[in-house]
């Protein structure tokens, strides 16, 4: 079974605080997920594997550990997904970035795709996917599923915001993907938000609301 990380650092805690008010304005609430996104790459790549090294300091021989070569992609989910992008390439700049577009039928309410987007040797890399809310887990486990289907390596869902619906959810459909939150929230209302969340993190993100 995957794990479920909910990654509680005081800096992310702190930060989660302010991106819940509802008195936090468009760019104050981009600027949050984009530092709160770097804290969490940091969570994300505990288990990186190392490789032993030696290099010359201006002393003497030393020896280190440099990361062993994992390539590593960045599969956002469209739109919301797109913000916390740049905050992960501070810490992965050699990431490469694809995008899955998703929206919900309105006769089923699955989310159904409507854009797909994967770098060229995506079937090489291990990927972690990008959505800052987690509520029924519908997208997040259509995301993964399409990323299987094409013979790719999801590994890791990362969230900002999660219910326990919606991590019942992906760990039902998708047992062998590690889920990594910033906070784990009470439970989904009847129109499907997290309670108490921080509304639709698309619209606080692009002023859309």
């Amino acid at each position: 079974m995957g794990r479920l990380v909910i990654c509680d650092h005081p800096l992310i805690q702190h930060k989660v605080t302010f991106l819940r008010d509802k008195n936090t304005d468009t760019k104050q609430f981009r600027e949050l997920v984009e530092e709160l996104s770097t804290l969490l790459a940091y969570e994300i790549t505990r288990d990186i594997p190392l490789e032993t090294v030696t290099v010359e300091t201006p002393v003497a021989i030393a020896e280190g550990r440099v990361i062993a070569g994992r390539m590593l992609g960045l599969v956002p989910i469209l739109r919301a997904g797109l913000g916390m992008v740049d905050g992960m390439l501070k810490l992965l700049p050699s990431a490469k970035v694809g995008h899955i577009g998703l929206q919900r039928d309105p006769e089923t309410l699955k989310p159904t795709e409507y854009y797909v987007s994967l770098p060229s040797d995506v079937t090489e890399r291990e990927l972690i996917v990008l959505d800052p809310m987690l509520a029924t887990g519908g997208s997040a486990n259509a995301a993964i599923d399409i990323l299987k289907k094409r013979n790719c390596r999801p590994t890791k869902l990362v969230c900002l915001i999660a219910a326990p619906e919606g991590v019942e959810a992906v760990r039902a459909e998708h047992p062998d993907i590690d889920i990594y939150v910033a906070a784990l929230d009470e439970r989904l209302n009847e129109h499907g938000y997290i309670v108490p969340g921080l509304g639709d993190a698309g619209d606080r993100m692009f002023g859309t609301k």
